[in-house]
């Protein structure tokens, strides 16, 4: 597909953006290693060679007596008992540079949890013997996801929200304008709270929850831009020609609208990361024991004796949201018409 002169020149607008341009390719780079954990932190090998055929332990459970073991039950491949039964046969196992997942218990700890970084635990590990440097892996796959569905989520609702009012105008525009103030006058994250402490918090309940608040994000501006629209020539000659309400809309406003929705997402992005954070930080996050950088954060507070903990959810939390920033600064001026001049 070839990009029109409109859209080349906002390219290269990002482009110029140095620190936006990398900061991307950096992000990117960090979120595909995250959505293939299992392969770079998990407590299970990769790939065995055993008795001449080969077994996948991440796609299929094997127990004990697949390698000549006493009892059927799953095989703890780190048990040094399981790993003599397959190399006394010729036997090899490919494992992930590190050999925690992020529910996994170091009980062969030198030291009391948490333990300072070693050789074994690059980061050390958290008050309950689990691997720092696999749960921030895993739980910024999860930061990521759900800002990710989150964003996609309540821009779409928003978009059609301020598509509905600035469209329409009168007292469609009057009566949502006052629903918006009385509900965005909610303390959110109180009633996020609330509402988390009623029920057991999981994923998708956390992002229905939020859902509810974090689309009046993008109303405002898509409003305006459909008031602004509505009266333009192109958009009354369509309305002369017969067309429908949705298509012109869709067609003919939509696009228009669409600039302002990019710019501000990037920000609504980095919103849901920190909320996310919030919530597992006070406890009415993601359900105990998932990998959660807000939950580590709790325990870098609780345990200033171990500052490992405390300075890894820093850098780990600063380094994602400032790269965020800086993408939504480029994406801004790359829509920006005096730069794309």
């Amino acid at each position: 597909m070839q990009l029109t002169p409109l859209q080349q020149r906002r390219l290269h607008a990002f482009r110029r953006n140095r620190r936006g341009f990398w900061s991307l390719w950096i992000f990117l780079i960090l979120v595909v290693l995250s959505l293939g954990a299992e392969l770079i932190a998990n407590d299970k090998p990769l790939l065995i060679g055993f008795g001449g055929e080969l077994y996948t332990p991440l796609l299929h459970d094997y127990s004990e007596l697949t390698f000549g073991g006493e009892f059927d039950s799953l095989a703890d491949y780190k048990d040094p008992y399981i790993q003599q039964l397959i190399t006394a046969r010729d036997g090899w196992m490919v494992w992930p540079p590190i050999r925690f997942s992020y529910r996994t218990i170091n009980y062969d700890l030198a030291v009391p949890a948490p333990s300072p970084p070693s050789a074994e635990n690059w980061l050390g590990t958290d008050d309950q013997g689990r691997d720092v440097l696999a749960r921030v892996i895993y739980g910024f796959r999860i930061s990521v996801l759900f800002a990710l569905v989150l964003t996609l989520a309540s821009s779409v609702v928003g978009v059609m929200a301020g598509a509905v009012q600035g469209y329409y105008g009168g007292k469609v525009d009057l009566l949502f304008q006052r629903f918006i103030e009385i509900w965005s006058g909610l303390p959110v994250l109180f009633l996020l709270i609330i509402l988390s402490s009623l029920v057991e918090p999981n994923f998708w309940w956390l992002l229905g929850i939020m859902l509810l608040f974090s689309w009046m994000n993008l109303v405002d501006v898509v409003r305006a831009e459909f008031l602004r629209g509505r009266n333009l020539e192109y958009v009354r000659a369509a309305r002369a020609l017969g067309l429908s309400n949705r298509l012109i809309m869709y067609r003919h406003i939509l696009p228009n609208a669409m600039i302002a929705t990019l710019t501000f997402m990037p920000f609504i992005f980095n919103s849901g990361i920190v909320t996310l954070t919030a919530l597992d930080f006070l406890g009415f996050g993601l359900p105990p024991g998932s990998p959660s950088l807000g939950e580590l954060v709790a325990q870098g507070k609780e345990n200033l004796q171990a500052p490992w903990l405390g300075l890894t959810a820093f850098i780990a939390l600063a380094l994602m949201l400032s790269l965020l920033i800086f993408i939504g600064e480029a994406v801004r001026d790359a829509f920006d018409p005096r730069k794309t001049l």
